[in-house]
């Protein structure tokens, strides 16, 4: 019977973070695409609300309304910027969960490999081990025939 590979418990884990590191950086890119999308729909709203100002200015408007569509469009462009910063922050996690991710990766490569080998040198111990049993069992036949004779 063959030795359990002594750092299992270790390659569990490191297997069980990769996969929550996973778990977390689809949750950020998922939440970076909603960011950027709420940024897009604020940036075109306020490219149709220009337009708009602009039609309206073309018509003639009083300076009430000039007041309100400045004060409107002044409005818009402070949540875009605010917007802007919610998808720069955003994307920064989501380089960092790409970062755990590889990190974690990587901790599951080299129990992976040290699995491996472990498991190389235990199938080599076996082949020995067979191949020994297998030489005193023919050799114990050759000498019961020798004596035979």
């Amino acid at each position: 019977m063959s030795e359990s590979f002594p750092l299992q418990p270790l390659l569990d884990l490191a297997n069980n973070r990769m996969d929550e590191a996973a778990r977390k950086l689809g949750e950020l890119i998922a939440s970076e695409h909603a960011v950027e999308e709420k940024l897009a729909l604020l940036v075109d709203y306020r490219k149709e609300y220009h337009a708009r100002f602009v039609e309206a200015v073309r018509n003639g408007i009083g300076p009430d309304a000039w007041r309100n569509f400045s004060a409107f469009l002044g409005k818009l462009d402070d949540a875009i910027a605010h917007q802007e910063r919610a998808v720069s922050v955003s994307r920064q996690r989501t380089e960092q969960g790409q970062q755990a991710w590889v990190d974690q990766r990587n901790k599951v490569k080299a129990f992976d490999t040290l699995s491996h080998r472990h498991q190389s040198l235990q199938s080599r111990k076996e082949a020995k081990q067979e191949q020994r049993l297998t030489d005193e069992h023919a050799a114990k036949q050759f000498r019961d025939r020798t004596e035979e004779d």
